[in-house]
């Protein structure tokens, strides 16, 4: 499997704009390394290989016709929690197992607009809840960086396809760090856009006021170029934001002189790896080499993000997921008794037990007596978390720190034991609960393991953090090391 193609959508839309290639070649080449060696990871649930080749078809044509546009041709990965006309959109899921999509979510159908390839749907943790790929229907998914370890979750199968340059690019979602966490893990670039900049129609909903789609990739260049395909106000979402197309390219190349950069001294406590505080501090030192100036601020309350998340996300599950009771589509147990019957054993044979858990949880919370004491006081507490971020976006413009605490962990470590599992997220529900844009990108390696080094900005100024990250990787090479796998 010899590189016969650059890495990287910029360089792919480059290398197909010049004719040095065709986005068939191009397809045939992703396939082929799909079959050869995804065996080994599980980082699909499905393969579009048939659809993916007359996509390229369709691609190579607009191009020769003069209609192409930046992304024309360029094959992607697409998260299996995006609903796909004609395509199996499993979850990860028993329950949707045999769902095949009547319609495109809108992410698909800007993407297919776009021009790009879809390759296949890739795996995850069920219905987006986990945080290691471990709780897929489907089997678990292996880190490329480490077969013995996981590639974080829930949007894992992206990440590890990525990285195992299985694929240029991939759609991830992101409900608590579920696209950050599995980039840093895998070493790759991953972006949570502001909640409301994306889409959710179409989108399977875990918690509807928290999911957000967005892009994973090796470079912000790349995922600046996936958000300008995916982005934008759509009327059939009810969250999402109507504002002015932009050009999320556009401050790439903007220098950082003067800008103010914050570290927020909560994400630099006693849990944190001294291998990531390194890679962390040595990351800031490259901007701050660049002009940007350095200035330590506090979220106080930070360590509230994860029971907070914990409750809020669970309750929106329960509600989102009571949909699925065997009636209208999803599992059917066989020979119900009775409807009671029908619903229980449905949702039982067809839920995994991480999935049960959260519902168990978030019904708990949301239940008479309780709803006030839980559900009312997390809420509370996101609002506080909010109004903490503006406070620290007072004196700054974007937030440093490490995405997580830790390098991916070995599979099945954390199995008998889902609340040091969900731990692993401190450094990226805040995010979620407050709506803001965050982004992980590669920062060094540990033990030879990716770490992770995370930026968060105002609502909406995903323009300037990408651009911030695009710096630092002009100056690093991270975000080019590849896994053996690769």
């Amino acid at each position: 499997m010899g590189d016969t193609f650059p890495r990287g959508v910029a360089a792919l839309a480059a290398g197909l704009a010049r004719g040095e290639f065709s986005s068939v070649e191009l397809t045939r080449h992703y396939l082929a390394r799909i079959a050869a060696l995804d065996g080994r990871l599980n980082s699909y649930i499905t393969v579009c290989a048939e659809q993916a080749l007359t996509e390229a078809a369709a691609a190579d044509a607009a191009r020769a016709a003069g209609r192409a546009g930046p992304l024309t041709g360029v094959p992607y990965a697409n998260k299996d929690i995006f609903c796909t006309r004609g395509v199996r959109t499993s979850c990860a899921s028993k329950m949707l197992d045999s769902f095949i999509a009547p319609y495109d979510a809108t992410v698909c159908e800007r993407l297919r607009a776009a021009g790009m390839v879809m390759l296949g749907k890739t795996n995850m943790d069920e219905f987006a809840m986990g945080s290691s790929n471990e709780t897929s229907f489907y089997g678990p998914v292996a880190n490329p960086w480490d077969l013995d370890r996981v590639p974080g979750g829930s949007s894992g199968g992206s990440a590890a396809a990525v990285a195992a340059d299985l694929a240029p690019i991939a759609t991830g979602t992101d409900t608590g760090g579920s696209i950050r966490q599995p980039a840093a893990f895998c070493g790759i670039s991953g972006l949570k856009p502001t909640y409301g900049r994306v889409s959710r129609y179409g989108m399977i909903a875990f918690a509807s006021s928290l999911d957000q789609g967005g892009p994973m990739g090796l470079s912000a260049e790349d995922l600046a170029l996936m958000l300008n395909a995916m982005a934008g106000f759509d009327p059939r979402d009810s969250t999402s934001v109507e504002r002015p197309d932009e050009d999320f390219t556009r401050a790439l190349d903007l220098p950082l002189a003067g800008l103010k950069v914050g570290l927020p001294r909560e994400y630099f406590d006693a849990g944190l790896d001294a291998g990531i505080r390194t890679a962390v501090e040595q990351a800031a030192k490259v901007l701050e080499a660049q002009g940007a100036t350095l200035r330590e601020v506090s979220l106080p309350h930070l360590d509230l993000a994860i029971p907070a998340y914990y409750v809020i996300a669970p309750a929106e599950c329960s509600s989102n997921l009571s949909r699925f009771d065997g009636v209208r589509f999803g599992h059917r147990c066989e020979n119900p008794k009775d409807l009671f019957d029908l619903y229980c054993r449905s949702r039982g044979e067809g839920f995994g037990a991480e999935v049960k858990r959260r519902i168990l949880i978030g019904t708990y919370a949301l239940s008479s007596g309780y709803y006030d004491a839980y559900y009312r006081k997390a809420q509370q507490v996101r609002r506080l978390l909010r109004d903490e971020f503006n406070a620290a976006f007072a004196e700054v413009d974007m937030l440093l720190g490490p995405t997580t605490p830790t390098v991916a962990w070995r599979a099945g470590a954390h199995a008998s034991d889902p609340v040091t599992m969900y731990l692993g997220d401190i450094y990226t529900t805040a995010a979620n609960l407050a709506g803001l844009p965050a982004l992980s990108m590669p920062g060094g390696l540990v033990d030879g393991l990716p770490v992770g080094v995370q930026l968060t900005a105002r609502h909406f100024d995903e323009a300037r953090l990408l651009g911030l990250a695009h710096r630092y990787q002009q100056e690093t090479d991270w975000h080019t090391r590849q896994p053996a796998l690769a």
